[in-house]
């Protein structure tokens, strides 16, 4: 029994010691890179362009860690407005999320790992994220293996999407209250449902850049499953997805702007890592609110 106290002791000290150093070195490491990258333009116009791509990594990577959406909701409708072609938009929103997601999935990994390993109410994010994520993985390379058409443009899609989403969040405001007691097992039914998440989510996101994780979280608030559950799991499942959209985004068919990604990917990072400690300072409604309004507005206005 001794002994096993001890080794859970150092586990704990261990956890503590990594979640520590996620929270500083990479972060210092990306803030160094854009303090010197950003004020070495040759011109203040270019200074301040590079400098609003990396307040975009930012913004969209906390948005996309507090919530469980992926960046794509704030990236998207940024790069139609900045003239990108589709390609281009998708592509600079994958690389992107690269950066920003698997930051944030880390960070939220950690902190399951330090505070939630024996916690009832968090035993599911295992089966969750591995189900979900094993057929998003399938659902995207359908759409890239040519299976599957997209069934409109880029900006119809994305807009009708973001209406959907956007009601959506508002209405787990009142969810929320409906359900005190989290869910703490999965049933034959939510298996089920997590298989058509997975696949029908990654073929919206090889389309949008955006689905599975927004998907996944809203089933599983709406099932009464633990809220913060819920965002770690879309996180980690939509960081899954877009590493494996890597090859076709970055090497296959790239069309990413890299004037744009080598500024905001660093900023994910950075915003990826903040997104859990902001998480602890706001409370669930405000987000929910504040997010579901801005997606609803992005949605009705494209």
């Amino acid at each position: 029994m001794l002994s096993r106290v001890i080794v859970r002791t150092k586990q704990i000290y261990l956890e503590q010691g990594l979640l520590a150093f996620w929270k500083v070195i990479p972060g210092v490491i990306a803030l160094t890179w854009l303090m010197w990258a950003n004020l070495s333009q040759e011109s203040l116009s270019a200074m301040a362009q590079s400098t609003l791509s990396s307040l975009l990594g930012i913004v969209g990577a906390i948005f996309a860690n507090l919530s469980g959406a992926g960046g794509g909701v704030v990236f998207i409708p940024v790069f139609s407005q900045l003239g990108f072609s589709e390609a281009q938009s998708l592509s600079t929103s994958f690389s992107i999320q690269c950066f920003g997601m698997t930051a944030g999935a880390i960070t939220w990994s950690l902190h399951y790992r330090q505070h939630h390993y024996a916690d009832q109410q968090w035993s599911p994010l295992f089966n969750i994220v591995v189900m979900t994520a094993l057929f998003s993985v399938l659902g995207i390379w359908s759409v890239y293996g040519g299976l599957v058409d997209a069934p409109a443009s880029l900006a119809h899609s994305f807009s009708l999407f973001s209406i959907v989403l956007g009601l959506s969040l508002l209405a787990q405001i009142y969810l929320i209250k409906a359900k005190p007691e989290p869910r703490t097992r999965l049933s034959t039914f939510d298996y089920g449902a997590l298989l058509l998440i997975g696949y029908f989510g990654g073929l919206i996101t090889a389309w949008l850049s955006v689905g599975v994780g927004e998907i996944l979280v809203l089933y599983l608030i709406f099932r009464g499953f633990n809220i913060a559950l819920s965002i770690a799991a879309a996180v980690v499942v939509t960081a899954i997805t877009v590493w494996s959209a890597a090859p076709e985004h970055l090497w296959l068919n790239s069309a990413t702007v890299w004037d744009v990604a080598m500024y905001a990917g660093p900023g994910a990072i950075i915003g990826g890592i903040l997104a859990k400690t902001l998480a602890g300072m706001i409370s669930t409604k405000a987000l929910k609110t504040v997010l579901g309004l801005w997606i609803l507005m992005m949605g009705v206005v494209g």
